[in-house]
């Protein structure tokens, strides 16, 4: 028996971006028919689609441009993931509810698709910082390797068998390496 989707369970209402709410509507313009497609904007480079959810008042969560930098090097351009940041209490009880872990974990992944890839990764942020610190780990790098890894996960890459966690570790390195981090494991 397979677990409910968490998709309700983590998700929440989005506010409008601040450019929305700020922008005027716009008329149609005479010269340009209402049903034509819109170009892609110049600044958007192709990619995968990343909702970032930030729940976790912490101030030293990377960028969103970080975080969408580390995940698109991690999964295929038309993958559709949700990223959600959170605190120790969220962390604890969706490990408990998903895995039966009683304790916050680093990272959780929820894949919902194969083809094409679409998933949650719920980090919790807390946790990544105690481990930064105990293993003396610059705390970006860890962020970094955590995304990377919770990306995998949803390729259904594992690390529970020794086989697949050799090879799970070979492509995080890989992948951690063109970003310009160091080798996660050493």
């Amino acid at each position: 028996m397979t677990a409910p989707s968490p998709r309700r369970a983590v998700s929440s209402p989005q506010k409008p971006s601040p450019r929305r709410a700020v922008s005027s509507p716009q008329k149609p313009s005479p010269r340009r028919a209402v049903s034509s497609p819109q170009k892609p904007s110049p600044r958007r480079r192709p990619g995968p689609n990343l909702l970032i959810q930030r729940i976790s008042r912490s101030a030293a969560i990377p960028s969103d441009a970080l975080l969408r930098r580390w995940a698109g090097a991690a999964v295929p351009a038309d993958a559709e993931v949700t990223l959600r940041i959170v605190g120790p209490t969220e962390g604890r009880r969706l490990n408990r509810e998903y895995r039966g872990k009683d304790y916050a974990t680093n990272v959780l992944s929820f894949p919902y698709a194969a083809k094409p890839l679409a998933g949650d990764i719920v980090i919790c942020a807390a946790v990544v910082a105690r481990e930064a610190r105990e293993q003396g780990k610059e705390l970006r790098a860890h962020y970094a390797h955590l995304v990377v890894h919770g990306c995998l996960h949803l390729q259904g890459m594992d690390h529970e068998a020794e086989g697949e966690a050799a090879r799970m570790e070979r492509r995080e390195r890989r992948i951690l390496a063109q970003l310009g981090f160091a080798d996660p494991y050493r």
